[in-house]
């Protein structure tokens, strides 16, 4: 359900059993600036893409419900966002603004009763969170809430769980904003850092400029040309992986994930010359082929025996989102409800589409040579800004298949985290996990670092992919080959 103004008045429509209703929304709402929805946070309204982003925060200590309310009235309703619903302004055709309206904490805070001494609490919060994601938020309250289970799992004495719908902001402008809401340990009033963004490289020569300017334009062509092509007719292979249609979009999901040690992702960044960002997609790719391999070897007796059972060509596709920021970073929650705020707010995000070449390859390291050569190629590139220029066309004036997101096998996301222990309103966080549903792909994985860790996080369909943990230990088994191999051909560096 949506709200409209008519006559003056918001009213509540849609397919209610009392058809239009009245609601009340505070009379200064109506006088304040009314923002509109930008054009990205409309695509993930659209019923093929009705995407919630969802994190769960692990904590030391159980979560106090009446402090943490108390915090959150500090923080989270003092960002516009977080006390705004979306109103459809009939007398502007309909455009969805942001309104400002009173908030009831009791409709965003929930409080499950939970067995304290139940024979499973990890499989109770794991099927906790499945369950959610069948519900959404009403949209006649901002379409956020909080879940607080106070009950000890193998890795947290609580667990909150954070649903925003992705309307209000991505990724980035989320875990910034959380992130802005805590401290670091060791220092109480500092906040967190994040890794230091790169240097640019220096200026080269002219001939190098030239040459750039027209790789990145034959670049961006071709790219541009692939877009349209999936999203019409190149159609990725139907595997194990893949949704059979958008109708998944509509279904739950189970979120799992699989924490590794930063320090060997980094060794293995560091002999090879790389970023995280390159290994991860390496252990992707080295993960689901070993996955694949197993699922088409099932009935021949080979699906344990590592023979090669993989069709040739499979075409596997993500949708990788990428940030395009101009000021990443960490801000104080005073310069981030700010307005006109340095901190870009929203869903400042593109995408490009990442071909997962499948296939078991004799040399561990030749994951990392298909990932560096196919980020590299995707930097010079200018894809994720023309997928960001085509929502903001189309959305606005003549939705089409274009202003949507492409069919592909997956998503893909890699954020960054805080790189010390971090505490949220004094109590420290062992574990952060972001993931999604609503989208429209039975496979998610979300790559988030935190202190000496760094997470895969899966969101599944497990109607279609029924044994995700197996799928967390092909890509554990497929990091140990890649550092196996680095320590024995003797490239790590001193």
């Amino acid at each position: 359900m949506e709200l409209e103004r008519k006559n003056g008045e918001w009213i509540k429509s849609g397919s209610c059993d009392l058809g239009l209703r009245r609601i009340k929304v505070r009379k200064e709402s109506v006088d304040e600036e009314e923002e509109p929805l930008s054009p990205m946070a409309r695509m993930f309204q659209q019923p093929e893409s009705n995407v919630y982003i969802i994190a769960m925060l692990g904590f030391k200590s159980p979560i106090d419900p009446h402090f943490l309310k108390a915090n959150l009235v500090d923080t989270f309703l003092k960002h516009p966002r977080f006390s705004n619903v979306q109103v459809a302004d009939e007398k502007n055709g309909g455009e969805v603004k942001w309104v400002k309206t009173k908030v009831d904490l009791d409709n965003h805070v929930k409080i499950p009763m939970v067995d304290q001494h139940m024979a499973s609490p990890d499989q109770f919060v794991e099927d906790y969170i499945a369950n959610l994601t069948n519900t959404h938020i009403s949209t006649s309250i901002p379409m956020w809430d909080v879940h607080i289970l106070n009950l000890k799992t193998c890795d947290a004495e609580s667990t909150l769980v954070i649903r925003v719908h992705h309307s209000l902001g991505d990724g980035t402008s989320l875990m910034s904003f959380l992130i802005s809401c805590c401290r670091k340990t060791s220092e109480p009033d500092a906040l967190p850092s994040f890794p230091a963004a790169k240097k640019s490289r220096p200026d080269a020569g002219w001939y190098w400029k030239c040459w750039s300017v027209l790789l990145l334009a034959w670049n961006t062509l071709v790219d541009i040309w692939r877009c349209v092509a999936t999203t019409y007719f190149l159609k990725d292979t139907q595997t194990p992986l893949k949704a059979p249609s958008r109708a998944v979009a509509f279904t739950s999901r189970r979120i799992v994930r699989r924490t590794f040690c930063v320090d060997d992702v980094k060794l293995v960044k560091s002999a090879t010359n790389t970023t995280v960002n390159d290994v991860m997609l390496a252990i992707t790719q080295a993960g689901l082929s070993r996955y694949l391999n197993r699922k088409y070897g099932k009935g021949t007796g080979d699906g344990e025996s590592w023979e090669n059972n993989l069709p040739n060509s499979i075409r596997l596709t993500a949708t990788l989102f990428i940030n395009l920021r101009s000021s990443p970073g960490i801000y104080d929650i005073a310069k981030m409800v700010k307005k006109h705020s340095q901190t870009e707010w929203g869903n400042k995000i593109g995408y490009v589409l990442y071909p997962f070449k499948i296939a078991l390859k004799d040399n561990p390291l030749d994951y990392i040579r298909d990932a560096k050569a196919t980020m590299d190629r995707k930097k010079a590139t200018l894809e994720a800004q023309f997928r960001l220029f085509m929502a903001k066309v189309f959305v606005r004036f003549y939705p089409t298949k274009l202003a949507t997101f492409p069919l592909t096998t997956m998503w893909f996301s890699n954020v960054a985290g805080p790189q010390e222990e971090i505490s949220l309103f004094g109590n420290q966080v062992t574990f952060i996990a972001p993931s999604l549903y609503g989208q429209p792909v039975a496979l998610t994985i979300h790559i988030i670092s935190y202190e000496k860790k760094i997470s895969m996080v899966l969101s599944v369909d497990d109607n279609i992919i029924p044994d995700p943990y197996q799928l967390c230990d092909d890509f554990e088994e497929a990091l140990k080959l890649i550092k196996k191999t680095v320590v024995a051909g003797g490239l790590i560096k001193k």
